[in-house]
């Protein structure tokens, strides 16, 4: 499943990047540190669903179920997280000047594509993954 989390970082970076480049944003050193910082919530949601996910492993029989709940009870942690991040950008990004702006529109994109990456790529590979071996011991 580490190959999951690792592709789904990659997908988010290049979600990320074409985003800024479609919106022509000049990548400065506050831009960098929203990709950085960006990255950082992306494996924090990553470890949030996979640890659930080996929880509810061990409380149920099946790994289709434990899957599901997995996902499902670390949605509002996950979601929580980003949602309080997006709005304080967008304070930021209406407050204020240049860098700061650059700032908040990277991390604010980077908010977007980590839940994207998260909930709907990672998500259908992992569920893959899962119904492929439903049946054996997944190690996470």
């Amino acid at each position: 499943l580490g190959v999951i989390a690792d592709t789904a970082l990659i997908v988010n970076l290049i979600l990320l990047l074409g985003i800024l480049t479609l919106l022509e944003a000049t990548l400065t050193l506050p831009g960098i540190a929203g990709i950085i910082l960006t990255v950082g919530m992306a494996v924090d949601a990553n470890v949030l669903i996979f640890e659930r996910i080996k929880e509810e492993i061990k409380i149920e029989k099946s790994n289709i179920h434990a899957f599901d709940a997995g996902y499902k009870k670390a949605q509002t942690a996950i979601l929580d997280a980003n949602v309080t991040t997006l709005i304080s950008t967008i304070i930021l990004f209406f407050l204020g000047s240049g860098p700061v702006k650059g700032f908040a529109i990277t991390l604010g994109v980077g908010i977007l594509t980590t839940l994207f990456s998260a909930y709907f790529f990672a998500r259908h590979l992992t569920s893959f993954y899962v119904m492929k071996n439903k049946d054996k011991d997944i190690k996470i």
